[in-house]
């Protein structure tokens, strides 16, 4: 895992050029996984810190889950003070493996409402 330093508070990701298909799809297999990627991609690369997303989960299993997303290179987070700042990888991840997150998303049904 690799660490940009030009960016501190970075957390160690693995390269554009590592992602593995195998990380990735076991990484988005996981339905509270696959909701943190389709929420991050609905916001269209704007940064979300960790408790901006309504999960029904403890704060460790969530903390859990975003490693898991960020080791498989799907996510990138850095630390802006106490908080930790997500972000979609998508460009990465269409370079690697082109079309493979438009597929998935477009089969995540929609959240229901209230």
């Amino acid at each position: 895992m690799a660490i940009d330093q030009d960016c501190p508070g970075l957390l160690p990701e693995p390269a554009a050029a590592e992602l593995e298909l195998v990380r990735v799809l076991h990484a988005l297999a996981d339905p509270i996984r696959l909701r943190i990627v389709a929420d991050l991609a609905a916001v269209g690369g704007v940064e979300l810190n960790c408790l901006s997303f309504d999960l029904p989960i403890t704060k460790s299993t969530m903390t859990h889950h975003f490693r898991v997303l960020r080791e498989a290179g799907l996510i990138r987070q850095h630390r802006r003070g106490t908080s930790k700042m997500n972000t979609l990888r998508a460009a990465d991840l269409a370079e690697r493996f082109p079309g493979l997150l438009e597929s998935v998303l477009a089969a995540v049904p929609a959240a229901p409402v209230g």
